[in-house]
């Protein structure tokens, strides 16, 4: 069984994205652009936190990559969970982080309800083992109601390693 905590950093986990969905769709906007716009600024900042890993080449980059994979289709998964993953020249290491929205921000889930717990994925194009394994331990992780509420209470990043370190344990 794979820790994600050996991967995962204070300085990789944001207790609050800055991010929210507005209230109104700007005039003139399709829903489709709306939530694109939503989708671009979580996925800015879910880069900033997997840059703090120092195991980014080109954070730029990284952001296009993120968006143009989230293009194929929603890495909303339902039950208010968003997994943004990636393999890319741009990740010198396997890296992951953490955000969350109390609120929930609009990511175009399959249950059409906001996304709170965002966890970011990205890894080299070769490393496919530990790629697949830690996806599958972070939607296992994500599937138990209780895990999801008690990342929701985390008032920091250090209680969020806490929730995950005792959930897998």
């Amino acid at each position: 069984m794979i820790q994600l905590t050996r991967y995962l950093r204070p300085p990789q986990i944001k207790v609050e994205l800055e991010t929210e969905t507005p209230q109104e769709i700007p005039e003139g906007w399709s829903h489709e652009r709306f939530v694109w716009s939503v989708k671009e600024r979580v996925i800015l900042e879910l880069v900033a936190l997997l840059d703090a890993s120092g195991r980014i080449a080109n954070p730029t980059k990284l952001l296009t990559d993120l968006i143009n994979r989230e293009r194929k289709a929603s890495t909303a998964i339902g039950h208010g969970i968003a997994i943004p993953h990636v393999r890319t020249m741009q990740a010198r290491d396997f890296v992951i982080c953490l955000a969350r929205s109390t609120p929930g921000v609009e990511f175009d889930a399959p249950d059409g309800r906001p996304v709170h717990i965002f966890f970011g994925v990205v890894a080299p194009p070769y490393d496919d083992k530990l790629y697949l394994e830690v996806y599958k331990e972070i939607g296992t992780l994500l599937s138990q109601e209780e895990a999801r509420q008690a990342i929701m209470r985390a008032a920091t990043p250090h209680e969020m390693i806490k929730v995950i370190l005792d959930v897998t344990r």
